[in-house]
């Protein structure tokens, strides 16, 4: 019971982070996406201090440079896909943002030697096919935003990767927690530099922080921390991975976005990628099972 309940929990928080594409593009019309990541990422900490505000007596310098590490990753990553989003449209933001499942095992090759199997090598060239279908204008350039979402991905990809090597010998939410402080500090000195502090805006401006401080990024981060306790890591990709089609289908009702033919089917393609990508297990498993089952004969 407790794994179904956890996919529920991993449903739930793909649901938010696919309205967080919208949230986040109402928002810029009231902010700037500085403006926009420094407030999320405050009110979020805040949230975590006030919750899990007894974690602090864990904290030691390992779980500080390590949550820090994390912290300008999520940071560098969030500003990019929230720029991005300045240029593109909020579901080719969330499609190539999913990529960065297919990036982790690319970065897990040239970090530890991992071999690169079939499988995701044919991810890899589908997601890159599905971007062009979803990218790639008329004169085979590439909208600036798109770009801007792509390199979103690789740093989205890092951040899972460095998460799941750092989780081995640390607390997750501590390392959260100074993770989310480290994103907020930056934030806040941006704006500084910046000289955009103003906290005069639209009502709608507020809720939209609000929205993506409370749901799309403290709520999330801990649905997903719970349910990984209940569920396995495959599993878990292929239900967060919905968070594109979330976008997407948030973006066509509420903004009334529209989409082409191209666009579906590089959505589909890189969809496809994603699954084949977190599925590989599964293959891998049945092959060794046909194999015993030769050699039993």
């Amino acid at each position: 019971m407790k794994r179904y309940v956890g996919d529920v929990m991993l449903l739930i928080t793909a649901f938010v982070w696919g309205s967080g594409f919208v949230v986040t593009a109402i928002a810029l019309q009231y902010l700037t996406a500085y403006q926009v990541m420094a407030g999320r990422f405050i009110l979020a900490t805040f949230l975590l201090i006030i919750i899990f505000g007894y974690k602090f007596k864990n904290f030691n310098l390992s779980i500080v440079w390590r949550g820090m590490i994390l912290g300008i990753i999520l940071y560098i990553s969030f500003a990019l896909q929230t720029v991005g989003l300045e240029y593109t449209t909020p579901s080719k933001n969330a499609f190539i943002t999913a990529v960065n499942v297919v990036v982790v095992p690319i970065i897990a090759f040239f970090a530890f030697r991992r071999a690169i199997d079939r499988q995701e090598i044919i991810a890899s060239i589908l997601a890159l096919v599905g971007i062009g279908f979803l990218s790639l204008q008329g004169s085979f350039t590439i909208n600036f935003g798109d770009f801007l979402t792509l390199l979103c991905a690789i740093g989205f990809a890092f951040d899972i990767f460095f998460t799941n090597v750092f989780v081995q010998k640390e607390d997750a939410l501590s390392l959260t927690i100074v993770q989310f402080m480290t994103a907020s500090c930056i934030g806040a000195i941006v704006l500084l530099f910046q000289g955009d502090l103003t906290v005069t805006m639209e009502k709608e401006g507020w809720y939209a922080i609000i929205y993506l401080a409370i749901f799309s990024t403290t709520i999330a981060y801990v649905c997903q921390n719970w349910a990984f306790q209940y569920t396995t890591a495959t599993r878990a990709a292929i239900i967060l991975s919905t968070e594109a089609l979330f976008g997407t289908i948030m973006s066509v009702l509420i903004l009334h976005e529209v989409l082409s033919g191209r666009m579906i089917f590089g959505a589909v393609l890189i969809m496809s990628a994603i699954l084949i990508a977190e599925l590989k297990p599964f293959l891998y498993l049945k092959k060794r099972k046909d194999a015993r089952k030769r050699i039993v004969s």
